[in-house]
């Protein structure tokens, strides 16, 4: 058993990072007050930071990138209104099927490369108007792809989409949880990426290391139905300062060290190609990587993230036979040296029993 003071390396997601003491000491010297009047200084001015990160007029500051998507879809949609989304789509694999309890929504799924469709795609999946049928109003692109192995869409790719959806009467919302790891690594500004979206949203929990919270941005009216549904989701705070303070911190200080997120990531990549135990990892182009283990090991995914773990490596397993590893700020080169020598060790005990 390893020492119970040796620290996890913790790849399971970027979600496990922890507040640094600076980021926890900006908190001290904000301003604060009343969200739901408007009255918060710190959340004002964080949302105009967003809103102009993303080309867009306004922004509401929400516990979760998930009622981020939710809130956007109640907006956008009506009930038994259709969104067309790749089947990898978080809406459609982790947020346990809010959109079709809390809007009445439901969707057309595109088997998507590494969850990056085409403008044909969603041309093809667009319903013609009917008396019958679903009515077709929402797609939805994620900025990076999770499921895809934190794969970019290329700028002319998405604005295609957006172009298309657009000629074809259909919003357009962007889950952007990680679309800084996309600017960063592309050069990409953010607001070209929301060019021809309706909404989009910023995750501080994940890359940026905040502990709580996420922006969604859109036009000024959509805001305002936006903060409707806030209330009546539960999302509305009060002195919100205490958790925008430390988002401001995250803009200024955590966005261009990302790139060394996308370095680890690649490192591993590297190494888990050259591993007999995979049969394919995804190209890495951010900070996630994504292994299918080859039949030929005879291993699940949950027991190669059950030994990882006897090794104080954690990894999380995607089905029955993926293991996905996410690098953020607080796992260093060293975490990454474990985890490679995890792998090679489950490799030469587990690996073709």
């Amino acid at each position: 058993m390893p020492s119970l003071k040796t620290p996890v390396a913790d790849f399971y997601s970027d979600t496990q990072t922890l507040p640094s003491r600076a980021m926890l000491d900006s908190v001290l010297s904000m301003e604060t007050g009343d969200e739901r009047h408007n009255g918060c200084p710190t959340t004002n001015k964080l949302r105009e930071r967003v809103a102009d990160l993303f080309g867009m007029e306004d922004a509401i500051f929400l516990p979760s990138g998930s009622m981020c998507n939710q809130i956007a879809i109640a907006v956008h949609t009506q009930p038994g209104d259709e969104i067309i989304c790749s089947r990898e789509s978080h809406i459609v694999f982790a947020e346990c099927g809010g959109l079709a309890k809390l809007s009445g929504a439901m969707v057309s799924v595109i088997d998507a490369d590494r969850g990056l469709f085409s403008s044909d795609a969603v041309a093809r999946l667009r319903r013609p108007p009917s008396s019958f049928a679903p009515r077709s109003r929402l797609v939805v692109t994620e900025q990076t792809s999770n499921l895809g192995g934190g794969a970019v869409w290329p700028l002319d790719q998405l604005q295609s989409v957006a172009r298309t959806a657009q000629e074809l009467d259909l919003a357009v919302h962007m889950d952007g949880a990680r679309v800084l790891n996309a600017s960063v690594v592309s050069g990409t500004a953010v607001a070209d990426y929301a060019l021809m979206h309706d909404s989009a949203w910023l995750a501080f929990t994940k890359g940026l290391g905040c502990p709580v919270g996420a922006v969604l941005a859109g036009s000024r009216d959509f805001i305002r139905e936006a903060w409707h549904f806030k209330r009546m989701f539960g999302g509305a705070m009060r002195q919100t300062g205490v958790l925008t303070a430390m988002c401001l911190y995250a803009l200024d200080h955590h966005v261009e060290r990302l790139a060394e997120d996308h370095a680890r990531a690649k490192r591993i990549e590297t190494a888990l190609e050259g591993c007999s135990l995979f049969v394919r990892v995804l190209p890495v182009e951010t900070n996630i990587v994504l292994a299918e283990i080859s039949p030929a090991a005879e291993l699940s995914a949950a027991e190669l993230r059950d030994f990882l773990a006897s090794k104080n490596v954690k990894v999380m397993a995607v089905g029955s036979n993926r293991i996905r590893m996410i690098t953020h700020l607080d796992v260093d080169d060293a975490a990454v040296s474990r985890l490679i020598e995890g792998i090679e060790a489950a490799d030469t005990s587990l690996g073709h029993r």
